[in-house]
């Protein structure tokens, strides 16, 4: 019997959703391979399972899995954001994120949101399919003020890619402390802040204090032209409020994430002014696999060496 394919009915310490020459490694335990797709494993598989990998966009398709894995001791996610999860946790389990592995890519398209939307590709784009010349002057990023709203590891990427582009960077986070770039100012600061930005980039996470917490107040305290870039989620903007600012033309958006989201036909944010909307592509890239294989054997060698997990978001109960 292979490691990697238990008969049907064999109990499986590990599942998950590459197989481990995929990932790098072959354990000495039973894994059973399920990517979201399909059936999940039968039960008596299920009976075994105390480590489960959720295939990364399977969310809800997954968590029905959970009470029906008796030995469940780490549910690891390949998102960032665990908010769709947390509700499903069982009792003793730990719920580990995929901080790091979304990092190069959502700060990658973090900065292409901001040069596509300041430099007006989205109209070149328009352009060229109407075969109309339509030249002019457009703001750079180049002596701007970028204000990073979530300084984690993704923020921290963020303005690692920025660092080219002759721009200000001001941080801000749930509370104050000092990074290795600088200063990281505390939420409370965001109303003397806004005021002094051009961009402010969105890139923290969805939660009870965070769920629009970019509200009708929040964008009016905004300057008048500035730029908002969401790769966070799409809650914490209140889209009604932001609607208000775009259609009076005073803020521009470039939008990865929406609330609702996807973002269903006839919705206005289709046809807001000066809106760029990606489908919430900031992760899905070339580079999230090589990082996703990373991240799940280190946490695989450090549960079967009893070693703690990492990027705990719930710790068992």
């Amino acid at each position: 019997m292979s490691p990697a394919d238990p008969p049907g009915r064999s109990p499986a310490r590990m599942l998950l959703p590459y197989a481990p020459t995929e990932i790098g490694f072959l354990p000495l335990v039973p894994v059973a391979l399920w990517n979201g797709r399909g059936e999940p494993p039968p039960q008596g598989v299920l009976d075994g399972v105390e480590f489960f990998v959720i295939p990364y966009g399977f969310a809800s398709e997954s968590t029905p899995l959970f009470g029906r894995m008796p030995r469940l001791r780490v549910l690891q996610s390949l998102s960032a954001g665990v908010e769709d999860l947390l509700a499903f946790v069982p009792p003793g389990v730990s719920l580990c994120n995929a901080s790091g592995v979304h990092d190069t890519s959502t700060a990658e398209l973090a900065v292409t949101l901001i040069l596509s939307a300041l430099r007006g590709i989205a109209g070149f784009v328009r352009a060229q399919n109407a075969e109309s010349w339509q030249s002019g002057s457009f703001p750079s990023l180049a002596d701007r003020t970028v204000l990073v709203l979530g300084y984690g590891s993704i923020g921290e990427a963020v303005e690692d890619r920025l660092a080219g582009f002759e721009c200000e960077v001001l941080r801000v986070a749930r509370s104050a402390r000092v990074a290795a770039r600088g200063p990281v100012h505390a939420l409370a600061q965001l109303p003397d802040l806004l005021p002094r930005c051009d961009v402010v980039v969105l890139t923290l996470p969805l939660t009870d204090e965070t769920r629009r917490l970019v509200d009708a107040g929040f964008l009016a305290a905004m300057r008048d032209d500035a730029l908002l870039v969401n790769v966070a989620r799409g809650a914490v903007v209140d889209t009604a409020a932001l609607l208000a600012q775009l259609r009076r033309g005073r803020l521009s958006a470039a939008l990865d994430v929406t609330d609702p989201e996807p973002l269903p036909a006839g919705h206005p944010l289709w046809h807001a002014p000066r809106t760029l909307i990606s489908p919430h592509t900031g992760g899905n890239t070339s580079a999230f696999l090589p990082r996703a294989h990373r991240l799940i054997r280190a946490q695989v060698q450090r549960y079967l060496a009893g070693e703690q997990v990492e990027n705990v978001v719930v710790s068992p109960t």
